[in-house]
């Protein structure tokens, strides 16, 4: 099955993009980015903190059935212009990755549909070519799909 989240990692580069194009007016890809009950929801995580504006901070993790926690994640907003950008840091904790910066582009495509553009920067070719070998791609494909369902009903 093809991804509708696209994966752009040129070689030897220690940087990479990834763009998904919706059936959803922009401003709403851009609420899913920036309320913190529609982010647990296509993300299905918990959401600790959420703070989501200019100089803001946020802290997620995923759990397990029985409640363990498997992931955790925190950073802070450097930039949110609304339905336009989110710049952002975002840390993976207890995985001995290091901080990595995210630039998030929001761009209505028309009045129905929108473009999300991450392009993400790492400290080093290294991490990213370590983070490419997760299964982060397709994680994050189930997530927007997740978005784009919770939506469209």
């Amino acid at each position: 099955m093809e991804l509708k989240t696209k994966l752009y990692a040129e070689a030897g580069r220690q940087d990479l993009t990834i763009t998904r194009d919706f059936e959803l007016p922009v401003e709403l890809v851009f609420r899913a980015y920036t309320e913190a009950d529609l982010f647990a929801q296509w993300m299905s995580t918990r959401v600790k903190t959420f703070e989501c504006k200019t100089h803001g901070s946020y802290r997620f993790e995923t759990c397990d059935p029985q409640g363990k926690v498997v992931f955790s994640a925190n950073g802070t907003i450097h930039a949110c212009v609304p339905n336009r950008q989110i710049v952002r840091t975002f840390e993976m904790e207890n995985t001995g990755f290091p901080v990595q910066l995210e630039f998030l582009d929001f761009e209505a495509l028309s009045g129905d549909t929108s473009r999300l553009t991450m392009h993400i920067v790492y400290k080093s070719v290294a991490v990213r070519e370590q983070v490419l070998a997760m299964p982060f791609a397709q994680g994050l494909n189930m997530a927007h799909n997740r978005l784009q369902q919770i939506f469209a009903s």
